[in-house]
């Protein structure tokens, strides 16, 4: 099975398969691989005739093969691209077609945020003679690398606190973090190196009141900080959700407990252990000496108990403003 940058060097070399089955959780790298095919495969004047975008709710097995089985006009070859594959009825019927493929057709199943199971003659039969590639949702930990690896392929450089400034604000999104650094390259010069104070100016992050500050300052179990970021960011509801919060708030003292728990392991161990760098572990040093490990195991419990309320569980009235003072007031006392 490839790797998204082995299909991706393939698709730049010109090198295609007739079918590619794109599935699982993550829609970004099936977008990006579909996207890169079709500005590869055909040029501008033969797509009016050769390229069919095709979604799945909209058709069905019989019309789809015919149509992969019709020679193309003017061209060697003709792109079927299938958006929201996952709603093709009897999709497992295509193994058929799998067995022996037009070779002057080039399909493309996007079937998002599910998995298939590759057990199936459908996929057994398009691995043989195509792509099967299943698009994984990154772990939290990772998404700070392949910002810093997505950002200098395109001719930039990001400091590390900057790309896990980046992760924290936006999460696994990664369309929207690609979509951020599409609107950040606009303000900055080529080969240009990316700091934190940038992500803050451009991305829309206060430098004072954010959630990472306020992870700080709940860390040190700063009270007057803690509520005073609280305060504003309550006050802007829009802009910091709960929802968002709350999230970023559990990871944040779990890296914490994991930190107590395995402090006499060396830097590097358990730097990867807790999922940051190692320059960052100095912030953990301090805040595992404000909680104990009772205390930690109850704030945990507080985060999962407003996550709840914030979704209407034993909750009818409070707003986010109410709930996000609360939280921060049982988790400092």
């Amino acid at each position: 099975m490839k790797s998204f940058d082995q299909i991706v060097a393939d698709i730049n070399k010109r090198q295609f398969s007739p079918i590619y089955l794109l599935h699982g959780e993550e829609p970004y790298f099936i977008d990006a691989i579909e996207d890169l095919i079709e500005a590869n495969l055909l040029k501008p004047e033969e797509k009016e005739f050769n390229q069919a975008i095709l979604y799945g709710s909209e058709t069905d097995i019989g019309i789809l093969q015919d149509q992969a089985r019709r020679y193309p006009m003017f061209s060697d070859y003709q792109l079927i691209i299938v958006r929201e594959a996952q709603k093709l009825k009897q999709i497992e019927q295509l193994e058929a077609y799998a067995e022996k493929p037009a070779k002057s057709t080039i399909l493309v199943l996007c079937h998002k945020y599910k998995k298939l199971d590759g057990r199936t003659k459908f996929s057994k039969n398009i691995d043989k003679v195509g792509v099967v590639f299943e698009s994984k949702k990154l772990y939290d930990n990772q998404i700070s690398p392949w910002i810093s690896a997505y950002i200098k392929a395109r001719g930039y450089q990001i400091d590390e606190n900057a790309s896990l400034l980046l992760a924290e604000y936006i999460g696994a999104d990664l369309s929207r973090i690609t979509h951020e650094f599409a609107k950040l390259i606009i303000n900055i010069p080529p080969n240009s190196r990316i700091t934190a104070e940038i992500i803050e100016r451009n991305v829309g992050i206060s430098k004072e009141f954010n959630v990472f500050e306020l992870s700080k300052a709940l860390g040190e179990r700063d009270v007057l900080k803690a509520n005073k970021i609280a305060f504003f960011l309550g006050k802007n509801p829009k802009e910091n959700p709960l929802v968002k919060i709350v999230p970023m708030l559990f990871n944040y003292f779990t890296r914490i407990l994991l930190y107590k728990n395995f402090k006499s392991y060396p830097s590097a161990t358990l730097a990867g252990i807790v999922g940051v760098s190692p320059f960052f572990l100095k912030e953990y040093t301090l805040a595992e000496t404000k909680y104990s490990l009772e205390k930690l195991f109850q704030v945990i419990s507080i985060l999962r108990e407003y996550d709840l309320k914030n979704k209407g569980v034993g909750n009818e009235t409070a707003d986010d403003n109410e709930l996000l003072k609360e939280m921060v007031y049982k988790i400092l006392h």
